[in-house]
């Protein structure tokens, strides 16, 4: 016997998100998420002509590097700030550090007010995210949880179809410091990253620590090809910067489109889509060693990217539901902080060995590839290491 409208798991879970005790909630973790994706897909178009204005193309890296360095000081702090309080105050006061970088940031006249900006930008970022995490923990359901990872993931949506356009034409048509004022070096932490992150991560045991380590992989990927993909098409072959910034959009809606597919499939084996996730960001890294050269095919940025993104939904929401799944009570704030942790350690690395072979090697068509080949072989091994990602068996 069929259901009657209106009723149902589906209807259930939209109850979750949208019924009357909920409905604040959910649209103000859009809009929070939406703020930071804003400025995450105007940067990284407008990134090629900020560093022209301010200094050299071998310091591409260090705005990148200066924001996600300072994001895991800001991780960190959320967290602890989470566990001993709740979500409530910092997801009100890293919102106001985030839009303090923006002015900083917007009226650099030097790189080093511009990094300035952006560590400020990335404390704020670093402490809401962790703080969206315990929100999700302490107010819904596990089974409405996959969508409330879609929902979160579509806030990408508007900010990816407009943002780099934009950005890119307010780039040149007006100026970089447009983008940070329209939405008004690293801190790695290296000596006590074993008491921040979980026993195991290095080595992905099974449960938790593989998870957080799964979460470095995949955003350490994913997201530096993102920064450098708007240089490589338009230092190599030329491209403006708003057509530049064209794959970010088809990787973002491939990502919403994946990660809304997953959330009306909660009882999908959560590690095996994780492994699917990894592939697709495998395929996309490696489709791109066909762009990056000064003799490869600009053009095939847009699908490979769009493939990557498809991966993305997948992933990142089966990482983020895993990672709720097996943390206790007390556990979420530490175990959220350490995959955000992970995450943006991961991206911070990368971006910042991308700014080395560019100082090394000295062109992006020559840099670009090796960085690529770097971040198929980290996308390669999540994918080897997914399965690990269930929880461990009972004691």
């Amino acid at each position: 016997m069929s259901a009657q409208p209106g009723t149902g798991p589906d209807a259930t879970v939209r109850s979750e998100l949208f019924g009357p005790s909920r409905r604040a909630t959910t649209i103000g973790l859009v809009l929070l998420i939406s703020l930071v994706a804003f400025e995450s897909m105007g940067v990284g178009t407008a990134m090629p002509a900020l560093v022209a204005d301010l200094g050299a193309v071998s310091s591409y890296a260090w705005p990148f590097v200066a924001f996600m360095g300072a994001a895991v000081a800001g991780t960190v702090l959320g967290g602890r700030w989470c566990d001993l309080s709740g979500p409530r105050v910092p997801l009100i006061a890293a919102p106001v550090l985030f839009g303090i970088g923006l002015l900083v940031a917007g009226t650099a006249g030097t790189m080093a007010q511009l990094l300035a900006g952006r560590v400020l930008q990335g404390l704020g970022a670093g402490a809401q995210a962790v703080a969206v995490y315990v929100l999700i923990a302490a107010v819904y359901a596990d089974r409405a949880r996959p969508a409330v990872f879609a929902l979160i993931s579509s806030a990408w949506v508007l900010p990816a179809l407009i943002g780099p356009p934009v950005a890119g034409l307010v780039t040149e048509r007006l100026s970089w410091h447009w983008v940070f004022l329209g939405l008004v070096p690293v801190v790695l932490l290296v000596p006590s990253m074993r008491r921040l992150l979980p026993s195991g991560v290095f080595r992905a045991r099974r449960g938790i620590p593989a998870v957080v380590a799964g979460r470095g992989l995949l955003a350490g990927a994913f997201f530096t090809v993102n920064s450098y993909l708007p240089l490589m098409l338009a230092g190599t072959h030329g491209w403006s910067l708003a057509a530049a910034g064209l794959p970010l959009i088809v990787g973002s809606l491939g990502w919403s489109a994946a990660s809304a597919w997953q959330g009306r499939h909660p009882d999908l084996y959560r590690p095996a889509l994780l492994r699917v996730g990894f592939v697709g960001v495998a395929i996309g890294t490696a489709g791109l060693l066909l762009v990056a050269p000064s003799w490869g095919t600009p053009w095939l940025a847009l699908p490979v990217w769009g493939v990557a993104g498809v991966g993305m939904g997948l992933g990142f929401a089966s990482v983020s539901y895993l990672l709720l799944q097996q943390s206790g009570a007390g556990e979420v704030g530490f175990h959220s902080s350490a995959a955000q942790m992970a995450d943006q350690l991961t991206t911070a690395a990368m971006i910042g060995a991308g700014g080395a072979l560019l100082a090394l090697l000295g062109s992006p068509a020559t840099a670009l590839p090796v960085l690529l080949a770097v971040l198929t072989g980290l996308a390669v091994l999540g994918a080897t290491i997914a399965g690990r990602s269930a929880a461990r068996p009972a004691a």
